[in-house]
């Protein structure tokens, strides 16, 4: 049987585990930082929004999904899933109802980040997630907030340029694309690299933990984090060129 100051250690170890600590001070600071007393839910979501796309670039961090969102504060820098949870973290402390969508991306989306020689090395495609939230009743998905504005446009307009679909951290295959805050009615900028649906989770920490997430590790993660490193600086070029 398990005593009262077990289960108390497994909580706590619980509690650690998630990615969108919300209570953290840095988070819960920023939040008071972005939330308007009497404002509406969708007003106070939209300066969340902003914040995720403005001030936490697109980009990799140095660990690998496994950040939690007071880390990703720090590092002024996200990609997918790294942003989705701090966007999660958010929401908490606004009382935003929010879940975490994940899935399976078609790689070729990182082409123009990764070096070329890195896509025969990795799987045809990899973990990714956005973020869901309750407006009216409904649940509405968001994920224009993960391209920065610079690496939108620029993205965008070598995708037009070259008759690509997929690249630079932008979909085209699947309709039209924006990063404005909406729920889809202007488009998304990932949505349409998505291959595999994963269904809806708490904390990216949940998804993690199941048999659905493929986890990088070893040598695997090693060259996979030596191709984000150039990632950045082929960021930090798209946005200049831009």
């Amino acid at each position: 049987m398990l005593n009262l100051e077990s289960l108390k250690h497994c909580t706590t170890m619980n509690e650690e585990m998630k990615l969108s600590d919300f209570e953290h001070p840095l988070v819960q600071a920023k939040a008071r930082e972005l939330i308007k007393p009497g404002a509406s839910r969708e007003e106070n979501l939209k300066r969340i929004f902003m914040y995720l796309r403005d001030e936490i670039k697109f980009g990799f961090p140095p660990k690998w999904d496994k950040v939690k969102a007071s880390e990703t504060i720090g590092y002024r820098i996200g990609y997918c899933n790294t942003k989705a949870t701090l966007f999660n973290a958010l929401c908490k402390v606004a009382e935003i109802p929010s879940r975490i969508h994940a899935g399976l991306i078609d790689l070729s989306i990182m082409r123009g980040i990764f070096p070329a020689y890195a896509f025969p090395l990795l799987p045809v495609a990899g973990g990714h997630s956005w973020i869901e939230v309750e407006i009216n009743g409904d649940w509405k998905s968001i994920d224009s907030y993960i391209n920065d504005v610079p690496l939108y446009n620029a993205a965008l307009k070598l995708l037009l340029s070259g008759g690509k679909k997929n690249g630079y951290s932008l979909s085209l295959a699947k309709g039209p694309t924006s990063c404005e805050f909406n729920f889809g009615e202007m488009g998304f900028v990932h949505m349409g690299a998505v291959v595999e649906d994963h269904g809806t989770w708490n904390d990216f920490s949940d998804y993690m933990a199941s048999d659905k997430y493929v986890a990088l590790s070893g040598f695997k993660l090693m060259i996979f984090q030596s191709f984000t490193r150039t990632g950045n600086r082929n960021l930090m070029k798209l946005r200049l060129n831009c």
